[in-house]
């Protein structure tokens, strides 16, 4: 019995470091390689810390069992929730029929169908890979989006830039965009009319993307997306299948700003989405179409 409860031990803390690796983002490996590295923080470590901050090898990551949810390994993998037409409208609205990301902006970017329609600069749709295997969902846009009309532009976005680039992906290889498309007053937190407005848009992007993926920032958006309330220590720390996606969620950029402590289990999350997607990948090599 001991000896049993001594193997299942040194399991979990071989995993566990293989999940964990480094445990600042600050730390600048010699490369970033898939799998691998670590987030610089842009000089705010001084030279002292980085010189006493220890250099940590990132071992490989364990083979994941078969047991372990994947997402389905060829698209369609999701499909919106069709409205049927009745009534006053004999088809779907033209939105809806969109077969490109680009005709879906011309439909919705004008859009004023809740008041920040009203209130926005820009109408902050979406950027990045097209066909990306990998979705970054925020919360909404910022003053610095919302001027720009593009996601994460600002300082959590150069945080975003960062984190990515630590598991060995690079922006224009994901797509990146938000639960909502206008930035709400203040940035506050979206209300439940505005979510419930503008998600569909966010469904219409999921189907024509076809991702395997979902890298979800924040408990706001994971919550949107899953259509009920949660805290994000529910969330966290492991897959979550969503029709036919897996989504990992991990906290904010701008809440790591804020809060450097939640860093460590950011890169754990970040950890676990590299592992899930090179085991994904693995297995669709193995599996040819």
């Amino acid at each position: 019995m001991a000896g049993t409860l001594r193997a299942q031990l040194l399991q979990w803390v071989r995993v566990r470091q293989a999940l964990l690796g480094p445990r600042c983002f600050w730390e600048e490996p010699a490369r970033v390689e898939s799998g691998s590295g670590a987030i610089p923080d842009s000089g705010h470590a001084s030279q002292q810390q980085r010189a006493q901050a220890p250099s940590v090898a990132v071992p490989n990551p364990p083979a994941l069992s078969e047991e372990l949810p994947l997402p389905v390994l060829e698209p369609p993998r999701f499909r919106m929730p069709v409205v049927q037409p009745s009534g006053l409208f004999a088809q779907l609205p033209p939105w809806q029929q969109s077969q490109t990301l680009e005709e879906l902006y011309e439909h919705i970017h004008t859009c004023t169908a809740c008041p920040l329609g009203l209130t926005r600069t820009n109408f902050v749709f979406g950027t990045g890979n097209p066909q990306a295997e990998i979705v970054v969902i925020g919360e909404a846009p910022g003053a610095e989006e919302d001027a720009r009309g593009e996601p994460f532009v600002g300082a959590a976005g150069q945080l975003l830039t960062r984190m990515l680039a630590a598991i060995g992906l690079q922006r224009e290889e994901v797509y990146i965009c938000n639960i909502l498309k206008c930035r709400p007053p203040g940035n506050r937190r979206p209300l439940p009319q505005e979510v419930a407005t503008c998600r569909p848009y966010l469904w219409k992007q999921l189907e024509l993307i076809q991702p395997a993926f979902l890298l979800v920032l924040g408990a706001t958006a994971a919550s949107a997306l899953l259509e009920r309330e949660h805290k994000i220590a529910e969330l966290r720390g492991r897959p979550i299948p969503l029709q036919g996606m897996l989504m990992v969620v991990t906290y904010h950029p701008a809440a790591l700003l804020r809060n450097p402590q939640w860093k460590r289990p950011a890169w754990e999350d970040l950890q676990l989405l590299r592992q899930l997607y090179d085991a994904y990948r693995a297995r669709r090599a193995s599996h040819p179409a």
